[in-house]
């Protein structure tokens, strides 16, 4: 496996922000629509970079950083219709941008101020999944329900390098194989699962797992929003038209930490973060937009203008949102009342209003 992916990457726009083709997979995107890519790159980079300043200055509890990633997850998200869904793990910040869930709410859940912050059925975007793998058997599971509607929907699910070691994501495998469901199984490959590298996940590429499940797998450059967004939109189309599950392998780094709790220097070289640093997904995006003469500095400029107005309010909206009445952890237990955990709420109630103003 080379440092690059290997000659089976599919990529449509290199490093050097040069366009090339691809016999199987490409794109035909107006300039307009170029620009609107490049817009997300740079303003879920900066929903990523000022929550990860929140999180230093003690505002939120946790942050699971996406740096490097953004070309994945947009790319990616740009390729869903509107009535496909989205089953994402906990780092899928730029996926959430594409479904217009209002990153405010993803800091609130970070910040323990909600359950989730987002209704699933207003996005088409479940809730973050903490627990390894598990998103894999509920999108497999919905995409099975949608099949027997006779719909043409289809459903994606994002996972990790570390999560294909996951039994979850392997059984969810075996179950959309045998049952030709409509999902398509996107791993983020970030070559690190927290301090674990690749070659202790696998012996072969990624995408080569898929065939011994009875499905097809494609490696693509997940530092390339075009060629991400040309092979999902692929695979997308190839299980709306019944043909089943495919594993897409997006080959990328994770240019931060695992989540603001781990420090990567302690297991990691400093050359190969540099190295992935030219390998930049925004930059390539940016220098090919310019050189093509497809946006001026106005435009760059502008862009950047509107990160600062969307930094602003993310530092006075998480510092705004309002903490939840203590009792209200026991709202969403059930979906109707329960006389047991009503039973529990009125005790809790009493403990927390026995101790002076309530407020201890």
């Amino acid at each position: 496996m080379t440092a690059d992916g290997g000659p089976e990457l599919v990529q449509l726009l290199t490093p050097e922000g040069e366009r090339v083709h691809h016999p199987d997979y490409d794109v035909d995107l107006t300039p307009d629509e170029l620009r609107a890519l490049y817009r997300d790159l740079v303003l879920v980079r900066r929903v990523d970079a000022e929550a990860t300043a929140l999180q230093r200055q003690g505002e939120l509890g946790l942050w699971a950083q996406l740096l490097g990633q953004e070309a994945a997850q947009v790319g990616s998200g740009r390729a869903l219709r509107t009535d496909d869904f989205a089953f994402p793990t906990y780092r899928e910040h730029g996926v959430a941008w594409t479904r217009d869930v209002d990153p405010l709410q993803l800091l609130g859940l970070f910040r323990g101020v909600t359950n989730g912050g987002w209704d699933p059925h207003d996005h088409n975007f479940a809730l973050y999944t903490i627990v390894i793998g598990d998103q894999c058997l509920h999108a497999v599971g919905y995409a099975m329900g949608i099949q027997r509607d006779g719909t043409d929907r289809a459903v994606i699910t994002y996972f990790g390098d570390g999560a294909t070691s996951q039994g979850d994501v392997n059984e969810s495998f075996v179950f959309a194989s045998v049952y030709n469901a409509p999902v398509v199984f996107f791993c983020q490959n970030n070559q690190w699962a927290i301090s674990e590298p690749l070659e202790r996940q696998t012996r072969i590429p990624l995408y080569k797992r898929a065939a011994g499940f009875g499905f097809p797998g494609v490696r693509v450059d997940g530092n390339d929003v075009l060629a991400v967004l040309a092979v999902t939109r692929a695979a997308l189309q190839n299980a709306r038209e019944g043909n089943g599950p495919t594993l897409i392998e997006a080959f990328t780094y994770r240019m931060g930490a695992h989540t603001t709790s781990d420090d990567p220097t302690r297991y990691r070289v400093a050359a190969d973060l540099e190295a992935w640093k030219l390998k930049d997904p925004i930059e390539r995006v940016k220098v090919y937009l310019a050189r093509n003469g497809l946006a001026d500095h106005g435009f760059f400029d502008e862009v950047e203008a509107e990160a600062e107005v969307l930094a602003v309010r993310l530092r006075e909206g998480c510092r705004s949102l309002p903490n939840p009445a203590p009792e209200s952890l026991f709202d969403h237990v059930y979906a109707e009342a329960h006389p047991l955990i009503e039973s529990e709420r009125e005790e809790f109630v009493r403990y927390h209003a026995s101790f002076a103003g309530g407020e201890h």
